[in-house]
């Protein structure tokens, strides 16, 4: 599953930057612009609600889960997460989930032998 999470990190990072680089070429840097654009358009805005609740969702359960299960360096998928999105930050968080579990799984295995 690592391997599919690290492909799907690479997927949430590249597929929204690839479609806001496209708006970026042809309409600059503006994030007025930008704003406008979203609030004048159901679906954009939509869609940007959409982005914002899940991210904020996200945020919580990366740090009630990573909590729980005792992980390090919490921070990541937020911060992942506020960067590039929820597309970024939940692979990001599972893929760190898989290796701390994993770990703890070792550890725990070469304990009892």
């Amino acid at each position: 599953m690592a391997r599919f999470y690290l492909l799907a990190c690479f997927a949430g990072t590249l597929f929204p930057f690839a479609a806001f680089g496209e708006w970026i070429t042809h309409h600059g840097f503006s994030p007025i612009l930008l704003i406008t654009t979203i609030w004048q358009q159901p679906l954009a805005l939509f869609a940007w609600l959409d982005v914002i609740v899940t991210a904020l969702v996200l945020i919580i359960f990366t740090e009630v889960e990573g909590r729980r299960v005792g992980m390090s360096r919490r921070w990541v998928a937020p911060l992942a997460t506020c960067c590039v999105g929820p597309s970024l930050g939940l692979p990001l968080f599972l893929y760190f989930r898989d290796r701390h579990l994993a770990s703890r799984q070792s550890l725990f295995i070469d304990a009892s032998t």
